[in-house]
């Protein structure tokens, strides 16, 4: 059974993105990269070099979130996406038809049973 290994991510909605980053920055002393967000390497992940965890904010109007409104979208890792959503759609769950990939991995996304979007991330590996 595929799994959660971990959370990839931490999003949140905002009227002001840059304000906000600004603030985490300031008040929780977080390292902001050029997207108003910054990446928290593991010292444990495996395969080496895949582990981190990305915070980042977005505009208030942004649809990556979905059309709920909601204002923090959590991203999760698991280790065989494909087999994550088979047991899901067999569960019921929706998820979005909409998938992404790029040079760091797979993406989907679903909603829990309170209509959360949540993401849900593959890293890729180099072989």
């Amino acid at each position: 059974m595929a799994k959660v290994t971990g959370v990839g991510g931490v999003f949140l909605r905002s009227k002001d993105p840059g304000a906000l980053a600004r603030w985490y920055a300031e008040h929780l002393g977080i390292t902001l990269n050029d997207f108003n967000g910054a990446a928290f390497q593991w010292s444990d992940d495996v395969p080496k070099g895949t582990g981190m965890t990305a915070w980042s904010t977005f505009p208030q109007d942004t649809k990556y979130f979905g059309d709920s409104g909601q204002a923090v979208m959590i991203d999760y890792r698991v280790d065989d996406l494909d087999e994550m959503l088979a047991d899901l759609a067999a569960k019921g769950v929706w998820i979005d038809p909409k998938r992404d990939e790029a040079s760091y991995g797979k993406f989907a996304w679903i909603k829990d049973c309170d209509g959360n979007r949540i993401e849900l991330w593959q890293p890729l590996v180099d072989e």
